[in-house]
Parts: C-alpha cells; sequence; structure tokens
C-alpha cells in the first residue's frame, strides 16, 4: 500500500497531539497506509530541549530519505518544527521548505500556502524584510509563479487558473513615486509568465487589497512578494485549514500552517484541523500524481 509519513515534529510542541487527534479522526484519506515518523516520548510537552530538538532532526531527515528513495513512501506531511531548536541540532536551513528541496535535489521550488479563502505563494521565502528588494528578481517572480500556475491547474484538473501578483510597494509603487520594483522587475516577470500561461497572470495588484479580491473569489490564487505579505492574510482568513505545501517537489510535502504552540502543549486543548487538512491535501497529490 502506499505510505505517507507523518513527522511529529518538535515532541515537545503540539505536533504528536494533533497528529494523534487526526488519525483518530473519521476523515482521514482511503487508500494510504499513514506513518508516523518520530518518537513523541523524546520530550516533555512544553519544555523543550536538546533532546526534543534532536529528534525532531532526527524525524525530518529520516522522512526526507524516504520520500526520495523509497518508490512506497508517495508523500509526507511534517509536524511543526522550532526553527531555533532545529539550529541547537545542526539544522543548517532557513526552514523546512529549503531542507526537503535540497534533499530531493530541487533547484526550483517554493512555498506556497492554501486554505478555505485563499491560496498564497511566496517569490521570497525566509529573508529579512530588508534583503526582499535585493532578492527579488524576475527570475525569482516567474519561477514562482510557474510553479503556482501549475499547482493550481493541477487543483482545477487542468483549467487554467486567475492568478493575480501584488506589488511590493504601498499603492503598488504609485506609478513609480513609492518605488520603481513594480516597473522595473514585477511588470516585465508578468509578460513572461503570460506567454506561458496566457492570461494567467495580472498586475502588479495592489497589495492592500488584492487579498481580499482573491478572498471574494475574483481569483484563483495571489502570487506574493515577501513572506509576511502571503502569510498574513491567509492566516487571518484561514488559520485552522490551511496547508503549507512545498512546490516543485518530486513527491508531495505538505504541513499545517502553525508552529509548535509550546505554551499549550499537553494541555489537550490544540485544534487538529490544519493537520487533518494537511494529511488529506497530501494524499490528494499523491492521488493525482
Amino acid at each position: 500500500m502506499r505510505r505517507i509519513l507523518i513527522t511529529i515534529g518538535d515532541p515537545a510542541g503540539i505536533g504528536p497531539e494533533v497528529i494523534r487527534a487526526a488519525l483518530a479522526s473519521d476523515r482521514m484519506p482511503e487508500g494510504f497506509a499513514l506513518e508516523v515518523v518520530g518518537d513523541s516520548g523524546e520530550g516533555v510537552p512544553g519544555k523543550p530541549d536538546a533532546r526534543s530538538a534532536a529528534e525532531s532532526h532526527r524525524a525530518l531527515r529520516e522522512a526526507a530519505w524516504k520520500l526520495r528513495d523509497d518508490p512506497e513512501v508517495v508523500a509526507v506531511v511534517t509536524g511543526p518544527v522550532s526553527k531555533g531548536q532545529l539550529e541547537l541540532d545542526g539544522f543548517a536551513f532557513p526552514g523546512q521548505t529549503e531542507f526537503f528541496a535540497q534533499q530531493a535535489g530541487v533547484e526550483r521550488f517554493g512555498m506556497c500556502l492554501t486554505g478555505q479563502s485563499l491560496t498564497v505563494a511566496l517569490a521570497t521565502i525566509h529573508v529579512p524584510v530588508r534583503e526582499v528588494p535585493k532578492r527579488l528578481t524576475e527570475e525569482a517572480i516567474v519561477e514562482c509563479g510557474g510553479l503556482l500556475a501549475r499547482f493550481v491547474e493541477r487543483r482545477r484538473r487542468d483549467k487554467a487558473g486567475r492568478i493575480a501578483v501584488a506589488g511590493l510597494n504601498p499603492h503598488a509603487g504609485e506609478a513609480g513615486k513609492f518605488g520603481d520594483e513594480e516597473s522595473r522587475i514585477i511588470d516585465p516577470a508578468i509578460r513572461c509568465l503570460n506567454r506561458e500561461f496566457p492570461g494567467a497572470f495580472s498586475g502588479p495588484h495592489v497589495p492592500d487589497a488584492i487579498f481580499r479580491d482573491a478572498a471574494a473569489g475574483q481569483y484563483d490564487a495571489v502570487l506574493a512578494m515577501y513572506h509576511d505579505q502571503g502569510l498574513i492574510p491567509i492566516k487571518l482568513l484561514d488559520f485552522d485549514t490551511a496547508v503549507n505545501v512545498t512546490l516543485g517537489l518530486p513527491k508531495p510535502r505538505t504541513s499545517p500552517d502553525h508552529g509548535t504552540a509550546f505554551d499549550i502543549a499537553g494541555k489537550g486543548i490544540a485544534n487538529p484541523e490544519s493537520m487533518i487538512h494537511a494529511i488529506r491535501l497530501a494524499a490528494e497529490l499523491a492521488s493525482e500524481s
């Protein structure tokens, strides 16, 4: 049977309990063996330490090589981790997205979050805000936009999607008054994307309004220019249902869109909805592969 791996995340966080609640629900996908990777006994809820950090790192490595090398493993769902904790154990990546891309040998990848109201991808990911203008290139936008368009088409069963591209600056630059990235970088990228996906992309749109329009159904997805520009609206609207998807991998990797929540770990109040959605989406994507 095809297997979906689920890493526990940091065992001192809420990962183990939301996984248990998800697996105990009646909403798990059929036709897959769901296998938890990691030992929840290697951490005390709410008390992260070197031992829990090491176990979260070990589980990630095991899941990554199985996803790459085991033909029966068709997808991975990753539990929430603490970047600071992982760094204590030698984790040298900005996030799990970059880690799985490196493990798969993939250079073109992207970070996408999808929920009931919004689907958002990020042209730049885990970089300081001051670095965004330096990292935001036409090539980066085209690369992420192409991956997002294919993801939208896949979920729409090969139907072309409508993707809004957000501007970087207030008012999308206000005709150059607040910055020229829109005319110098984003506009050429949109033209390039529309040559490959005719009519799919529009913009650059005013960032403070476009997410509302997308949530109202005018667009199938938004390509945001940086991390918080895209994640703030989706976490505001879809916190319990949003799923993080790494675009560009040979096999699906998804994750719930929340952190370790050490402050509530072990109290029995963590909501498993995002984990349930992450497992279901992993199965959906694996079924289409």
